[in-house]
């Protein structure tokens, strides 16, 4: 399964606001309608922002060939590119690499290049997906076979296959992976909508819980794991990811029951220190007082919401990524597996 196709001068894009219901696909050919995609959720997750992001810039290079300010038009189109969302690592990591190839080369052989370059960030992630799926697989089969996991970390968060999602399938590939809980992920249901809607289609046994059934399905011993994604991992392990990732944290080690977040290292960000240094994005209370368009609340009542929020590192078990599995203390071990992804 992939939510993103490309080509030189355009960037495919399966509209998720749409699904499970209708398969919508949308082609982009601009970097500013790319970042209106990232923005409007019509691609999310980590790692497919990033890639989205890279093939949004390739397309607008390959849309201003000739321009004689056609260095300056897409230093400003990566700008605002990066401000679509501003608590996932992954989109400016992958910003940065493409300007780095814009910096190296010729003005005649820039589109070509940079859409080399986003080719490789797609490709890139699916093989980091796979490989952290197998570390994790390892690392969780110890554990048991029934799994939490919150909002969407499989396909269509990523280019290919997943990270915790990604844990998720090589453990049903093995033969290892008894039930998978999945949070319905409030206020933009990606549990209930994406990833229900992959493992289905997969054929992997699950159940969509209410988030607020977590703490009640640990304590009547449900729960053998929680496996959850990560938008960006601070030096000391503290981890930004979809709001409610922190609670279920704090509920697993009230419950004994093993926390882990699967992520590339293009997640870390070894240059902010704590998770009270990562920004968390807030967006429009509409999401929260309206599903999809349709009032819940009251008219005029006011609501607070946040996207993500930071789980600190000593509640998380492990840190499962494509070098290996981080272990506390973070600040050692994911300095070490930073090193690893350098060689």
């Amino acid at each position: 399964m992939r939510a993103i196709r490309w080509a030189q001068g355009q960037v495919e894009l399966l509209d998720q606001t749409k699904l499970p219901h209708e398969s919508v696909w949308e082609t982009f050919t601009s970097a500013d309608e790319v970042a209106a995609a990232i923005r409007d959720m019509k691609v999310r997750g980590a790692p497919a922002i990033g890639a989205a992001a890279a093939f949004g810039l390739a397309a607008e290079a390959c849309r201003l060939q000739g321009d004689p300010q056609l260095r300056e038009k897409l230093h400003a189109a990566a700008t605002r590119l990066r401000s679509a969302r501003p608590t996932a690592v992954n989109l400016a990591q992958a910003l940065d690499a493409m300007l780095a190839v814009l910096e190296q080369t010729a003005d005649d052989a820039i589109a070509d290049a940079l859409y080399a370059k986003a080719v490789a960030i797609a490709d890139a992630d699916v093989a980091t997906n796979r490989r952290i799926g197998a570390f994790g697989a390892d690392v969780i089969a110890q554990h048991g076979g029934r799994i939490l996991t919150h909002c969407n970390t499989g396909s269509l968060a990523t280019v290919e296959y997943g990270t915790a999602l990604g844990v998720i399938r090589a453990l049903h590939e093995r033969g290892i992976l008894d039930h998978v809980y999945v949070d319905e992920t409030r206020p933009y249901l990606q549990g209930a909508r994406l990833t229900a809607y992959e493992l289905a289609e997969e054929g992997i046994p699950f159940d969509i819980i209410t988030d607020s059934t977590a703490g009640y399905a640990m304590a009547q011993g449900w729960v053998d794991a929680v496996v959850v994604g990560a938008d960006r991992i601070a030096r000391n392990g503290d981890t930004a990811n979809k709001i409610g990732t922190y609670t279920l944290a704090v509920l697993a080690q009230y419950h004994g029951i093993p926390f882990y977040v699967a992520a590339p290292t293009t997640t870390l960000d070894l240059a902010t220190s704590t998770g009270r240094d990562i920004p968390i994005e807030e967006r429009h209370a509409n999401e929260v007082t309206h599903i999809f368009g349709r009032p819940i609340a009251p008219n005029g009542a006011s609501a607070r919401h946040l996207a993500f929020d930071v789980t600190p590192g000593e509640l998380i078990t492990g840190i499962i990524t494509e070098w290996g599995v981080a272990k506390p203390p973070y600040i050692e071990s994911l300095t070490e597996i930073a090193k690893r992804d350098c060689r």
